[in-house]
């Protein structure tokens, strides 16, 4: 039976929330033996401004979103390309607004100058920063997993891990790398889309649902990362000089 304690909604409700027992670090390895999760939900392809109104009416309504955003990649040294795709998801639906194909509208930036909406997503200041070169706005209400993930003591912070940590299940990135701009999108570049706004919205929700960690704790499992972290390169660095005095006998 899972344990819980109370917290104070927001009209003097008590709401149970989940005892935390997140890892606070999980193996590459081990992720590799989960199942693979991926979106199941409907996905709704905005290309066109004709479908822009009823996207915007639909997001409008929401209270929380998850949001990440894709471009094409690049394989040279300081050759960056503009912000293709801007995913938006609930988990029920997810947007996939074609940036390559419609430019940012001023309705689809107002949703990230919306307080009212939060809006979640991973490396966030990254991916508005991108949009923002698109379209100047203010954005509002953006919460970046990365930010707020060491409150329950999670410190691997690459969403396949956090989504492995909270769920146990492994989230594909086989499309990552794949060009955004392409004239029509891929059903599983489509899938892998969705899968990643979608699964910023759920470590969101699973997070706020369960009970964070004491500071003092977090502090002290952050410190002791950093002393693993120095005691690992000192342990790399006398290896490196044993080898080179051995070279040298």
């Amino acid at each position: 039976m899972r344990d819980f304690f109370q917290k104070k909604g927001q009209k003097g409700f008590f709401i149970a929330m989940k005892t935390n027992r997140f890892a606070h670090k999980i193996a590459k390895d081990l992720i590799q033996w989960m199942p693979v999760i991926g979106f199941g939900g409907e996905v709704i392809i905005v290309d066109e401004m004709s479908k822009m109104a009823e996207a915007i009416h639909y997001l409008r309504a929401q209270k929380v979103l998850g949001v990440d955003t894709e471009s094409r990649p690049s394989f040279k040294r300081g050759v960056h390309y503009p912000t293709a795709l801007v995913q938006i998801a609930t988990e029920e639906r997810c947007y996939l607004f074609r940036l390559s194909h419609i430019g940012l509208p001023q309705e689809l930036a107002n949703i990230f100058a919306d307080a009212s909406i939060c809006k979640v997503g991973l490396a966030f200041k990254d991916d508005i920063n991108g949009l923002r070169r698109l379209r100047n706005f203010k954005p509002a209400n953006c919460v970046d997993l990365q930010s707020i993930a060491g409150q329950w003591g999670i410190l691997d912070l690459s969403l396949q891990k956090m989504y492995a940590i909270c769920f146990g299940r492994k989230i594909s990135k086989t499309q990552q790398l794949t060009n955004w701009e392409n004239t029509q999108l891929t059903p599983e570049q489509a899938r892998y889309a969705s899968t990643d706004a979608w699964a910023t919205l759920r470590i969101y929700k699973e997070l706020m649902d369960t009970e964070p960690l004491p500071a003092d704790k977090v502090a002290a499992l952050k410190q002791a990362e950093i002393e693993k972290q120095i005691q690992h390169q000192q342990e790399v660095l006398a290896a490196r000089e044993a080898q080179m005095n051995k070279d040298t006998e």
